[in-house]
């Protein structure tokens, strides 16, 4: 098997596992109880917090635990959108993933109105048009790091800054972007930032949420006192403990990452669009992850060619695993002015760590063969 779908989840570290193996068996206190035992659990969730902190350039108190992605895009929309009775104006992109799209569904039908911007056909979104779609009543912005289908990275510190400037506040999905490239928030001017750990090598099942000190910010989930009353619930302590061992890990080998994975990236694009004819990049070039390729044969639609390389050992995927089973299109792709049958031609290749630049060939010379194979069976290709 060769797997090349990191971008879904990436595979757990194993000293990951082993420093979350004590709080899974022995240290199973809750954290909130007073007496010493649970003092133990607390502490281990404390440093798991001054290390995604540290990751980020911030002070620990501004990093909240969640169960991973989804739920601090839902809180960041959720909570901007019923801060302030004068302001239920929320703008995103019409490339963000779809816990952010979603949620806007779901607000749009409590009457918040949205504005969806859409990108050049690189995928960038250009900064302009948030500060042309800024209105008065504009509670908040919220624009992703980095794409999850097509890897694109987004000018946030632009958009931060004119939303700033506009008195408005600025949330960014980062889940494909953090521990991944470097980010900052205070010098990027991002107020709320949504992370997750199985995209770094950790647990699934935790994440967290960013938010500036001193914003005031309400609570998504209603219980107990945990996460500072801002987040109820008692913590999944040895996940935590998992995401904290993750991050301090990419903080380690961020640089080295960043460079093999560039250099096994541009020699599989080039690769795919100098052997495969009729063939294309998605998204930008040059403003990309360092794991992602994102490629469209004409032709052949992405799902086919998917079952086909699994049938081969390769697994890839066409998009977001969270739209796995659907039969729509792309939303990304269309947003970027594609066709419908063009996107439905998406194949996403994601690299990780540990793939080997053998692994990189052995998986372009079967897609070329899978190409192939699909279009002699297709009446559509000529």
């Amino acid at each position: 098997m060769i797997y090349m779908d990191n971008a879904a989840t990436t595979r757990m570290r194993p000293e990951v596992l082993e420093e979350m193996m004590p709080y899974l068996r022995d240290c199973y206190s809750n954290p909130s109880a007073i007496y010493g035992f649970a003092g133990e659990a607390k502490a281990a969730i404390d440093k798991a917090r001054s290390r995604a902190a540290e990751i980020l350039g911030v002070d620990s108190d501004t990093i909240y635990f969640t169960s991973g992605g989804t739920e601090s895009d839902n809180w960041a929309l959720e909570s901007a959108a019923f801060s302030d009775s004068e302001k239920k104006h929320i703008i995103v992109s019409a490339i963000e993933h779809h816990a952010i799209l979603s949620t806007a569904l779901s607000l749009e039908r409590r009457g918040i109105r949205f504005t969806y911007i859409y990108p050049g056909k690189d995928g960038i979104v250009d900064p302009e048009k948030i500060r042309n779609a800024i209105r008065p009543d504009t509670a908040l912005v919220s624009v992703m790091t980095a794409n999850n289908e097509i890897g694109t990275i987004e000018p946030v510190a632009e958009i931060g800054a004119i939303a700033h400037e506009k008195g408005v506040l600025f949330h960014t999905d980062a889940v494909q972007a953090f521990g991944q490239i470097p980010i900052n928030p205070e010098k990027m001017n991002i107020d709320l930032l949504s992370a997750s750990s199985h995209k770094i090598y950790g647990p699934k099942g935790s994440g967290l949420m960013y938010i500036r000190k001193g914003l005031k910010f309400h609570a998504f989930i209603h219980g107990g006192h945990q996460e500072r009353d801002r987040r109820a619930g008692t913590e999944n302590v040895a996940a935590i403990v998992g995401f904290g061992k993750a991050i301090s890990m990419a903080e380690s080998d961020m640089d080295e990452r960043i460079k093999k994975e560039t250099a096994i990236r541009d020699h599989m694009i080039e690769r795919l669009l100098g052997e495969i004819p009729d063939s294309r990049l998605n998204g930008s070039r040059i403003k990309r992850l360092p794991n992602n390729i994102n490629v469209s044969f004409n032709g052949v639609e992405g799902e086919s060619l998917i079952i086909l390389l699994d049938m081969k050992g390769v697994m890839a995927s066409s998009g977001s695993a969270c739209t796995a089973g659907s039969i729509d299109p792309s939303h990304v792709l269309i947003a970027c002015g594609n066709s419908y049958e063009e996107a439905r031609e998406g194949l996403r290749l994601t690299i990780s760590k540990d793939t080997t630049l053998e692994e990189a060939d052995r998986t372009v010379d079967m897609v070329a063969d899978a190409v192939r194979q699909l279009r002699e069976m297709s009446p559509m290709y000529s």
